[in-house]
């Protein structure tokens, strides 16, 4: 995401670091919460600390450190993302012993932690004591679309950013994109962004979910056994646990659009039952069929 669209996704946030840069006054830890161009405006900011050529505290964008930042390649500026559904307390652990270090390039580090609700509670206790008393020049960033899930403590040390979405641009940018207005809606609430979209629709697994995603749910409301013996076969589209949690969001989506009809709100707290079970290890094809035998 270049600089103009992250103006136009979040002025008034970037108004506001870029004030803070230019005082050079940038916190030590903070935290993100919201999809909506955060991981940008942490991408951003880790260039605002490296760059070679910036003026007034504000990041060039095109110099060495900036394009390798950009890239995730830059050796002092670390992103931690979940593997699976987890962020291990090992891998935590491990970045608490780099915050007691200098940079490679400088003194400085920026270690940005994705989805950080994610975080093993033990692993969110090994940052908290970095936070509170940081060993070296180090920023943090931590990103969350669940800030209900993070820590008080962390909470209470980090400064609180909100990233909301501009839903209707978004939509706006994906029926440019050539979307039917009915997928640019789905789509703008399933995703951060123009460039997740994009992503998104590349893949031929999602492009599925789209077709059978609403047919199995008609089949739910109208005729459950059809709904059942579409199960395996919509599932077979979701490779990872992520693809697993976006389906189950997609499937809330379209039914919250079916809100008119009292069956559908029945199904809905069905399918949070099915998303409680599925983060309780039930594999997500018998979660669902469970979901549709019970109502027999």
């Amino acid at each position: 995401m270049n600089y103009q669209e992250l103006k136009e996704l979040q002025p008034r946030i970037l108004e506001r670091f870029e004030r803070i840069l230019g005082q050079k006054k940038l916190g030590h830890a903070y935290l993100f919460s919201g999809e909506s161009a955060s991981f940008d405006m942490a991408i951003f900011l880790s260039q605002a600390r490296f760059c070679q050529e910036g003026q007034e505290g504000l990041p060039c964008g095109v110099c060495r450190n900036c394009r390798l930042i950009a890239q995730e390649e830059f050796s002092d500026v670390t992103v931690i993302r979940p593997r699976g559904n987890l962020i291990k307390t090992e891998t935590v652990r491990e970045l608490v012993k780099d915050f007691s270090q200098s940079g490679f390039e400088s003194s400085k580090q920026v270690f940005i932690i994705c989805d950080a609700d994610k975080m093993h509670v033990n692993a969110a206790n090994s940052l908290l004591k970095v936070i509170e008393e940081p060993q070296s020049d180090v920023t943090v960033f931590l990103l969350t679309s669940h800030e209900e899930a993070i820590l008080p403590t962390i909470k209470s040390r980090t400064q609180l950013v909100h990233f909301p979405k501009n839903r209707e641009l978004l939509i706006r940018q994906l029926e440019e994109d050539g979307l039917l207005k009915s997928q640019a809606r789905i789509l703008a609430d399933l995703v951060a962004s123009r460039e997740e979209a994009r992503d998104l629709m590349k893949s031929k697994a999602f492009q599925d979910q789209l077709v059978l995603g609403p047919k199995f749910l008609t089949a739910l409301l109208e005729a459950p056994e059809r709904a059942y013996l579409l199960v395996a076969q919509l599932t077979s589209l979701t490779a990872e646990k992520s693809d697993q949690e976006r389906l189950l969001d997609l499937l809330t989506l379209f039914l919250a659009e079916k809100k008119d009809n009292p069956q559908a709100l029945v199904r809905l707290a069905d399918l949070l039952e099915v998303r409680q079970m599925w983060k309780s290890n039930v594999s997500l094809q018998n979660a669902l069929e469970y979901m549709i035998l019970k109502e027999k």
